[in-house]
């Protein structure tokens, strides 16, 4: 996890953050007027940028996300408390993709995200990958709405989700498969960025074990808030703030969310990128 840190002793690490942050919320704002629900999320084909950039920017592209979601928020009237918790879960939405990737054991192509070579195992790998991210980002924005007030988690957490999932399985593989070579060619992907020492040196069972704990807190964390969402309270898909949520986040939504991001945490300090030694 250090190299979340130590990365910003590189000045082009820190300039990637800025052009990632800079492409994201550019694909953002025009799309900010297709709402789903007003004044908290739109549609956003944008939401590639983070997996896309993930894995090849690694902990800039985490970094670069929050920000990017931040800016987003403040040009199209959307900025607000629940926005500390958008850029949180867009941290963890860019950061995955480059921890999950080669880790997923069974799951893993154990090649470059290049889309060029073993296409259907990069492809579930992929989407296990996009899956996972787009789940925390969901369960961790949708948490804190929820304990805010502002809205249940079964209305954010599906949407936020959906839209996640959706924008990156569809365009990642394509925009991949025209961007990676580029970036690999102009020596910009993050393990030739980061000095070994900044890199996480982690076994590869540690971060097998640490991966799959990670696919499996973010999918049950999203699925499981949103049963609970749903068995608490009766909300109608989509509906209004002022229809479904006019008290505070539910204690057992609450405590749920607190041991969940405490787990993601801990596995993601733990957990290492395997990229680098793909490199190899």
């Amino acid at each position: 996890m250090r190299e979340l840190l130590t990365m910003w002793r590189d000045t082009r690490m820190i300039m990637l953050v800025a052009v990632v942050a800079a492409v994201y919320a550019a694909l953002l704002i025009p799309f900010a007027g297709f709402v789903i629900i007003p004044g908290i999320t739109s549609v956003r084909p944008g939401n590639v940028i983070p997996i896309l950039f993930g894995v090849t920017f690694g902990p800039a592209a985490a970094w670069g996300s929050a920000i990017g979601n931040l800016i987003n928020d403040i040009f199209t009237g959307q900025f607000g408390p629940g926005s500390a918790f958008g850029m949180v879960g867009n941290f963890f939405f860019g950061m995955l993709a480059y921890k999950l990737w080669g880790s997923l054991g069974p799951l893993s192509s154990g090649v470059e995200p290049n889309f060029r070579e073993n296409v259907g195992r990069q492809l579930v790998e992929f989407v296990a990958v996009a899956v996972a991210a787009s789940a925390a980002c969901a369960a961790i924005i949708a948490w804190g709405l929820e304990l805010l007030g502002l809205f249940p988690f079964s209305v954010l957490g599906t949407v936020i989700f959906l839209n996640n999932t959706i924008a990156t399985v569809v365009l990642g593989p394509p925009l991949l498969f025209l961007t990676y070579p580029r970036i690999k060619q102009m020596g910009l992907l993050y393990p030739d960025l980061l000095h070994d020492e900044d890199l996480p040196d982690t076994s590869a069972g540690r971060a097998q074990t640490a991966a799959f704990g990670l696919l499996a807190i973010s999918l049950a964390w999203a699925v499981v808030g949103i049963a609970i969402s749903l068995g608490l309270y009766d909300v109608p898909f989509a509906a209004g703030q002022e229809e479904t949520f006019q008290q505070g986040g539910a204690t057992v939504q609450i405590a749920l969310g607190a041991v969940a991001f405490l787990l993601l945490l801990g596995l993601t300090a733990i957990s290492g990128e395997r990229l680098s030694k793909l490199l190899e």
